[in-house]
């Protein structure tokens, strides 16, 4: 097939935090040194920050180094944090910190919409002459050896049977001097270098957790704005990692969420219906009662820690932000360090190409900086932490404790295994005669649709939109899905997606079938992180498909 060919000097995969953090660096070098090169941001959405989701709480650490003016730039920044509060929940009860761990400490900090602020960045960036691409997924790498050449977009007007129609547009060969990987939680392409090149450690594997969050809209004398709430205990089990979260905005809005490891044991566990329990505790239901929810999300977070991060050059790439994952699953931050590796990324690129030499020994120069930077600084003393946790939360707490004593510098390595390894078959978890009813979680509830909701619902509220004409953008070896998987696990893809997106269905003559509701997808990869036999692969759909997080 032939296909146009583009030439730019940095290609960045990725517009978000981290992508465009290092698209305004490079600006910002290039400006200085009184040179131009050309930059491309690819971004899969259709506009934006429309695929931005997070709690979320910004240390603006990065922000200040980057744009030393943000504020007088007119950073999207909702309200500074005023308030911690930090509380241990029981079925029934709550148990408030007598004082505030230091990690979940916020002071400094601001609670903001990632959606709005990445628009934002969009903005500076494109107003540096910048072209941000959206509606360009990244479909695969292009290679000549173990060099990255750059990234080919995906193909557009192709018809769920995998036909051309009459709008068909193939895709385009980026080529970059150095291309940036900046696509995210397990992020197809960055998935795919680190597989090709043995980026990633075995002893190491990168954990993950699933975050779900509404943005709910409540009478604004309930919370006071900047006020900063975290939970733990209910309603996960001592075996379970995760809590809950509640960040006060202006105006009565409040961002509600919580966090569960994706490396529980019990294959009828539902994240989702989790989160539902969660908004039923008297603590929660107590500011939501009344309110209205006007938006719906979810998205993976990497908590494997600093050994889970892949090495994150390689001849021609860089790898940033939570693609590598750059995250403190202890503060519960990310947007930071994934600023911070985007910047110091560009800074490696453009050193690199002023030299004429971008080859892996060249572009190592990123690592230095991550190591005698900040982000080390932040990462290391907790390197363990989400790993002790996989003992139990006593023993997590306990680690994490001696950790901010320590700095952990007491504690080797801990190994750790894929969380989807860590799940257990029902026959192991539940006993021959303990298996739940097939669908169902051993969590379920029933939602009543003013408090809690089904995830359909939540996906209407998620803005969510695909074009159903296209291929099936989750690529699953459906043999495994009727047959081993529903006797071993009882099809765990009906509950760990936060979607619906995977619906076990009977057909008349063919006996249960898994039926893929793909237009429902949030885009969280979870599926292709938790499934247990790894049957589940993530691409990008058709450009500009997905959700929409206006103010998430």
């Amino acid at each position: 097939m032939e296909r146009e060919t583009l030439e730019v000097d940095v290609l960045i995969v990725g517009g978000g935090p981290a992508g465009l953090s290092a698209a305004l660096r490079l600006a910002q070098l290039q400006k200085a040194a009184g040179e131009r090169l050309s930059i491309a941001v690819l971004e899969k959405a259709r506009e934006a920050g429309a695929h931005m989701l997070s709690g979320a709480v910004l240390d603006p650490s990065s922000l200040r180094d980057l744009v030393p003016d943000f504020e007088a730039k007119g950073a999207p920044l909702a309200t500074p944090v005023r308030e911690d509060r930090v509380y241990f929940l029981t079925r029934n009860g709550k148990i408030k910190f007598p004082f505030t761990p230091p990690p979940l400490t916020n002071h400094g900090n601001y609670i903001i919409s990632l959606n709005k602020l990445v628009k934002w960045l969009a903005g500076l960036v494109e107003s540096e002459g910048i072209d941000v691409f959206t509606g360009f997924p990244g479909a695969d790498i292009l290679m000549d050896g173990d060099r990255v050449l750059g990234v080919r977009t995906g193909d557009r007007g192709i018809d769920k049977h995998g036909e051309r129609k009459t709008t068909f547009e193939s895709g385009v060969d980026i080529h970059g001097k150095v291309t940036i990987f900046a696509d995210g939680v397990r992020g197809n392409l960055t998935k795919e270098l680190v597989r090709r090149l043995g980026l990633a450690s075995a002893d190491h594997p990168q954990l993950f957790a699933i975050g779900i969050k509404e943005l709910w809209d409540v009478p604004p004398d309930r919370v006071r704005a900047g006020t900063v709430i975290h939970t733990m205990g209910y309603p996960l089990r001592f075996e379970e990692f995760g809590g809950g979260f509640i960040y006060a905005m202006p105006e009565g809005q409040l961002s509600v969420g919580f966090v569960a490891g994706l490396d529980y044991k019990d294959p009828m566990f539902d994240p989702h219906v989790a989160f539902n329990q969660f908004k039923r505790h008297p603590l929660v239901r107590g500011l939501l009662d009344g309110g209205q929810m006007v938006r719906y999300g979810a998205k993976a977070l990497p908590e494997g820690g600093w050994y889970a991060i892949p090495r994150c050059y390689a001849d021609g790439a860089l790898i940033v932000g939570d693609a590598a994952g750059f995250m403190n699953s202890m503060r519960l931050k990310g947007i930071h360090l994934a600023m911070r590796s985007g910047m110091q990324a560009a800074e490696t690129a453009f050193d690199a190409l002023r030299a004429g030499d971008t080859s892996a020994a060249r572009l190592r120069q990123f690592e230095r900086k991550i190591n005698d930077g900040p982000v080390r600084r932040e990462l290391y003393p907790v390197r363990n932490v989400h790993q002790m946790f996989g003992y139990g939360l006593l023993a997590g707490l306990a680690y994490s404790g001696l950790s901010l004593v320590t700095g952990g510098w007491w504690f080797a390595p801990i190994g750790s295994e894929p969380g989807h390894d860590r799940m257990e078959t029902l026959a192991h978890y539940h006993g021959r005669s303990g298996r739940a009813i097939p669908g169902a979680g051993t969590n379920a509830i029933k939602p009543d649709r003013r408090l809690t909701f089904d995830t359909l619902t939540n996906v209407h509220y998620s803005g969510t939109r695909h074009d159903e004409d296209q291929p099936v953008h989750l690529l699953v070896q459906t043999d495994v899905c009727h047959t081993i998987c529903t006797e071993e696990y009882g099809n765990p893809c009906e509950r760990f997606c936060p979607a619906n997106v995977y619906e076990m269905i009977v057909k008349e003559g063919a006996g249960r079938q898994l039926q893929i509701n793909a237009s429902n997808c949030v885009h969280c990869k979870t599926c292709d992180i938790m499934d247990p036999y790894q049957v589940i692969t993530w691409v990008p759909p058709e450009g500009g498909g997905g959700p929409r997080y206006d103010g998430m």
